[in-house]
Order: C-alpha cells, then sequence, then structure tokens
C-alpha cells in the first residue's frame, strides 16, 4: 500500500451517486422486480470507466469502481450468498426500520427525517418510474440455511469492469470495498446457526472468498464495518453496558480476522464510521472507547469518520489515547457526506495537518467520513456536490502538503 511519502494522498470510502439509469435497474433487483441483467452489464461498464476518469480528473489519487454494481453496500451480498431467503414486510411497513437510542431520543425528528430521507435525494430518472407511488419495502432477508458463496459472476464482473476503467487513468492505487461480516450479520438476521458466534463465522468465510478474488486481481480491500460503532447505538437502547459491547465487537472483529487470514495487511483497509444519515447521533460510542478495538484488525490502513461536527474533535484520540502502530496508516475522513455544504480547502488543510502532527505525515491519507450514496435508494448529497467535495479534498491534500513538505505538491510528485 503507497503511503504519503512526498505528499498527502486523497481517496474515499467507495459508494459514488449512481447515474439513473444504473439506479433504476438496481432499485428494479432491490425490489424483486424484473429487469434486463445483459442490458445492465452493458450499461454497467461505460459507467464505472467514466466515473473512474472523473475520479482521477479531481484528483482522487486511490479511487474505487463507486460501487456501482451494487444495490447497497451491504445489501449487494443478497445476490451473492446461498441459504438466506427473502421474507416480505407487513403493509405499511418502513423501507429501513431501526431501533436505536438516538432514534428513541429524538422520534420527532425521525418521525420527517425518514420518509424524506428515502426521496429526497433519488435520481430523477428512478422518481419519474415511480410516478408518484410510494415506495415499496424490499422485503428482510433472513438466513435459513447454510450459508455459501454464490456470487463469483457478480464480483468478477465488478473486478473486471474496473480493472478495465484503471487502464486509462494515472492513480496511485485503487481498492473495491467489501462488507464485514459483522455488518452483514447485522442486516440479515439468522434463523439457522445455534449462535450468533457461529453464524458470524459462517459469513467469514463466505466473505472471505470475495476478499481473496479482490486481492488476487491486485486491488486493495476495503473492509466495511460500520455496524461496529452503530450497534452501540442499537445495545444501548437494549440496557447494555460497555463491558457488553467491547464484547459483542471483540468476536466480531476476530471473524474479521478469520475472513483476512493469509491476506497480507498491507493489501487491507478497515473502515468504521457511526452510520451515514444526517440525524443527532448524539449516542455515538465515543471513538476512544473502541480505537484499540479498531486497531486490531489485521489491515495497515484504518479509514475513520473524522469530519462531521460530533467526532471532528477525536483527532485527539490519535494523540492522547491510542498511538498508531508503526507501519499503520489513518485514512481520517476530512470531508464529510453528512452535509451538503463543500468544505473550503482551507478546512481540508487544516483537518490534514491536525492528524499528520500526531500520526505523522507519511502516516496519513486524505479520505471522506463514509459513501456519497446508499446505492439505489440514498444519495447523501447531490451528483454535483459529490464532486465538489472530491476537488475540494484533492485541493485541501494539495495545500497541506506544500505546508507538510515545504514545497508545492502535484499529482506526479512535488516539485519546487
Amino acid at each position: 500500500m503507497q503511503r504519503s511519502t512526498e505528499r498527502i494522498l486523497t481517496t474515499h470510502v467507495g459508494s459514488l451517486v449512481r447515474p439513473g439509469a444504473i439506479a433504476e435497474v438496481l432499485r428494479a433487483e432491490s425490489l424483486g422486480q424484473p429487469y434486463d441483467a445483459a442490458a445492465f452489464e452493458r450499461i454497467l461498464a461505460p459507467a464505472v470507466a467514466d466515473v473512474v476518469r472523473k475520479q482521477a480528473d479531481v484528483g482522487v489519487d486511490i479511487p474505487s469502481d463507486g460501487e456501482f454494481g451494487k444495490v447497497m453496500w451491504t445489501q449487494y451480498v443478497i445476490e451473492r450468498l446461498g441459504g438466506i431467503e427473502r421474507r416480505e414486510l407487513p403493509p405499511g411497513s418502513a423501507l429501513m426500520a431501526t431501533s436505536s437510542k438516538d432514534r428513541q431520543d429524538f422520534a420527532e425528528f425521525y418521525a420527517v427525517y425518514n420518509p424524506i430521507s428515502l426521496t429526497m435525494w433519488l435520481d430523477p430518472v428512478v422518481l419519474d418510474h415511480l410516478n408518484g407511488a410510494p415506495l415499496q419495502p424490499p422485503g428482510r432477508w433472513v438466513c435459513t440455511q447454510p450459508i455459501t458463496y454464490t456470487g463469483r459472476h457478480a464480483l468478477q464482473r465488478d473486478i473486471i469492469n474496473f480493472l478495465q476503467a484503471l487502464k486509462s487513468t494515472q492513480v496511485t492505487e485503487a481498492f473495491l470495498p467489501l462488507a464485514a461480516p459483522a455488518s452483514v450479520e447485522a442486516t440479515i438476521p439468522n434463523e439457522y446457526y445455534a449462535s450468533d458466534e457461529e453464524y458470524v463465522y459462517a459469513l467469514a468465510d463466505a466473505l472471505r472468498e470475495e476478499y481473496l478474488q479482490v486481492i488476487d486481481a491486485g486491488l486493495l480491500l476495503q473492509v466495511d464495518d460500520a455496524f461496529i460503532p452503530y450497534n452501540y447505538d442499537r445495545m444501548l437502547l437494549q440496557g447494555a453496558s460497555m463491558e457488553e459491547y467491547r464484547k459483542h465487537c471483540e468476536m466480531r472483529i476476530e471473524a474479521v480476522n478469520h475472513a483476512l487470514r493469509g491476506i497480507p495487511e498491507d493489501r487491507v483497509r478497515y473502515h468504521i464510521c457511526w452510520g451515514s444519515w444526517a440525524g443527532p447521533h448524539t449516542s455515538d460510542v465515543p471513538l476512544a472507547a473502541i480505537a484499540h478495538l479498531l486497531l486490531r484488525v489485521n489491515a495497515q490502513a484504518y479509514s475513520v469518520e473524522a469530519a462531521n461536527p460530533r467526532h471532528e474533535y477525536e483527532w485527539k484520540v490519535w494523540r492522547d489515547v491510542a498511538r498508531l502502530p508503526e507501519g499503520k496508516i489513518l485514512i481520517p475522513g476530512v470531508i464529510t457526506h453528512s452535509t451538503n455544504v463543500v468544505e473550503h480547502p482551507e478546512t481540508v488543510a487544516e483537518r490534514i495537518e491536525r492528524y499528520a502532527s500526531v500520526v505523522g505525515r507519511e502516516n496519513v491519507i486524505a479520505g471522506t467520513d463514509c459513501g456519497f450514496s446508499q446505492g439505489w435508494t440514498m444519495n447523501r448529497t447531490h451528483s454535483s456536490v459529490q464532486w465538489a467535495k472530491l476537488q475540494a479534498l484533492a485541493d485541501g491534500a494539495r495545500l497541506a502538503s506544500g505546508r507538510l513538505w515545504g514545497v508545492h505538491a502535484t499529482r506526479a510528485g512535488v516539485t519546487q
């Protein structure tokens, strides 16, 4: 994995706003409606090529494929796992219903926010397709049989499209994000395995097949594990203690390492965040309480949400609580998805410089808090804002590089 040896490198978390034609097909797939799979694959490849080129153009050094082939960052596994089945939700069920202390404490806010957030950033093509009809719940997927891996075709399609797109761009490296066992567990309930641990490890064995394919393709692997921090908010509502929460996390982090066994650490990034929604987040677990758990994952780089107002102060954790081990890399979010306000490059540079001051400039890669899109259901920012934010990320990294190295930094390297 490349380090910021001559300038601050830039990346993001992976998910980018899908074009309308892509989003419409993903919607049909998610809702179990018919769609032309062959036609989708024909439009997918040029869409991936376009989004990779745009990332390079705005100054992203380590791009993804935008996750254009995925319904959603965890729900994509539905088409890649055997042993699960779809259950219809009762009439009137929400598209996404999650219980947590934050949602309890701010119930009046969420009563307004939930229905608005599901429709306000749908692509116009998808909105036209709905013709004013309400969004219907996609049903709930449940594990009812032994978990198996069945997704080689879909993953290989995404890998091939991405590698082909990278041939015509100049970037430092490239990564593909894939879900962690605990995040799949949280979205697909278990009705088959005798214990949570048995289920999580079965998921780890299945997901390992995906991880190995990404590594074998020469790409960096990013393991997305948002539910490690988010489960604290859910468990608080159930009266769990911090000790119980940490035990909950420890087993699931051990399962990540089980899935990663034998994979070189320098090919792996591990991402956590506190959830993508623009809510109060007053019940988030403090980074200081989980940083030591994060560092147990056998990865070289750790991508951590750090720019939103609830967590921006936590750069101090790496100075006062958890020291970044030698050889490791921190990818702090210095751009947030939680607002459509575009960060000023100077703000981005200041955030980068704070982290460089505590972990060393060569150990920082500038990133984003989370993905800009949830898939077909929701875009966290408008597409035009997304690109402006990534441009601000690159511009801020150049400013920080100039001050940290005392020279003018360019994408090709460093010049006086």
